[in-house]
């Protein structure tokens, strides 16, 4: 019997020659570097020689409320006041420095307001005449801090609107029934008294009533709307009425995807801030701004959940009025804080709660002149509808 063969030797994997010792071999990086720029907190852009945007990151996006379609091309100048300390940066660059930066400059635009941030220029080195822009300014934390402070503000009122209608409401349907019993055996002149309480008892039950909107805690039924057709009927319902003899203005980024809510109580919002703005407008050259943008890297979470949305829609309503008196701008948004000789303050406390339901964010900014109120809101993504089959509610109708 033949003896079997020795079994052949596998074939060896070939080695990757190994560098010498102390040095490497770079690896050139598949990463699209937008995809780096975009994830950066901080705004970027890309400046030419001719003073021309060339490029924005997603940051830049946000913080100057403009899409790149709309500011890549544009002239840096129309984005900055005039003699912005940030054109002076750029020229230094420009004419042989590696890099130059400055804290504290003042970056105030109609559309974004005041902003005091780092600029920090960098030439590019290809193209030899272009530069890098970053500019260094922390606002989530701002706009986290304000959302709680406002959501709190609003489960605030939550909590006394319920104690309200139960312990309330009661004691005065008796206070009134006795009132009514006295009325029939009193003289004319007491029935004057009497009928002073029932109008008073009457009085507080209907401020009670409106504010049991605030306790209703059903989840919303949301769907997506168009934020533009939706500011456009406040806009008609509010040109009718209370602000007909106020000039409004509308700088809307077409692009915008829908929102991610309930169409009557985004109609509540921004009916409730518009008529604000108009009260607090000038009675001549009374204005007021409405505009949307899209913004990147706000996340915040649903209330009674885990669940974090994205909330890139960004809706500001601004008037030139005279501004938030300082001593109400930490508790602007509690219940019965107003500055109306007949309001009842109720207003912005219910505007916090719409929002927070919607996992969103509301805040401010006011000046003389210049009072504008920020929403951020969720984006409308399908995936979310089948798991939110939630009952509609809705909240009619302005509260002052």
């Amino acid at each position: 019997m033949a003896r079997a063969s020795a079994a052949a030797p596998l074939p060896r994997r070939p080695t990757r020659p190994r560098a010498p010792s102390g040095s490497y071999r770079p690896v050139r990086s598949s990463i699209d570097p937008s995809i780096m720029l975009n994830a950066l907190p901080d705004p970027v852009l890309v400046v030419d020689g001719a003073g021309d945007i060339r490029y924005v990151n997603l940051e830049a996006q946000e913080f100057f409320g403009l899409s790149a379609a709309m500011m890549e091309g544009m002239p840096l100048a129309e984005l900055l006041p005039p003699n912005s300390p940030v054109s002076q940066l750029i020229e230094q660059v420009q004419q042989g420095r590696h890099r130059a930066s400055q804290e504290g400059v003042v970056i105030d635009t109609p559309r974004i307001g005041p902003h005091h941030v780092t600029v920090r220029v960098t030439a590019l080195g290809e193209p030899a005449d272009h530069v890098l822009l970053t500019v260094n300014e922390r606002t989530l934390a701002r706009k986290i801090d304000n959302s709680l402070t406002h959501r709190n503000a609003a489960r605030s009122v939550t909590a006394m609107a319920s104690m309200l209608g139960h312990e309330v409401k009661n004691p005065l349907s008796g206070i009134r029934g006795a009132a009514q019993l006295l009325e029939e055996n009193c003289s004319e002149s007491d029935r004057v008294l009497t009928r002073l309480i029932c109008d008073e008892a009457d009085r507080i039950v209907a401020l009670v009533n409106r504010m049991e909107v605030f306790s209703d805690q059903r989840p919303l039924e949301r769907d997506a709307v168009n934020i533009h057709t939706v500011l456009e009927h406040v806009r008609k319902v509010a040109q009718s009425g209370f602000a007909r003899n106020i000039r409004f203005i509308e700088r809307y980024d077409p692009s915008l995807p829908p929102v991610y809510g309930n169409r009557d109580q985004l109609i509540q919002i921004f009916l409730n801030l518009i008529k604000n703005a108009a009260e607090a407008a000038p009675e001549s050259g009374g204005e007021i701004i409405l505009s949307t943008s899209y913004q990147h890297g706000v996340r915040m979470a649903l209330p009674g959940g885990d669940t974090r949305l994205h909330l890139p829609l960004l809706v500001s309503v601004q008037d030139n009025g005279d501004g938030i008196p300082d001593d109400l701008r930490s508790n602007l948004f509690d219940a019965f804080i107003t500055t109306k000789v007949n309001g009842t303050g109720l207003g912005l406390a219910l505007v916090a709660k719409i929002v927070g339901d919607h996992g969103g964010v509301i805040e401010f900014d006011s000046q003389p002149r210049r009072t504008v109120f920020k929403v951020s809101l969720p984006m409308f993504d399908e995936a979310q509808m089948s798991g939110d089959p939630a009952p509609a509610r809705g909240i009619r109708g302005t509260i002052g």
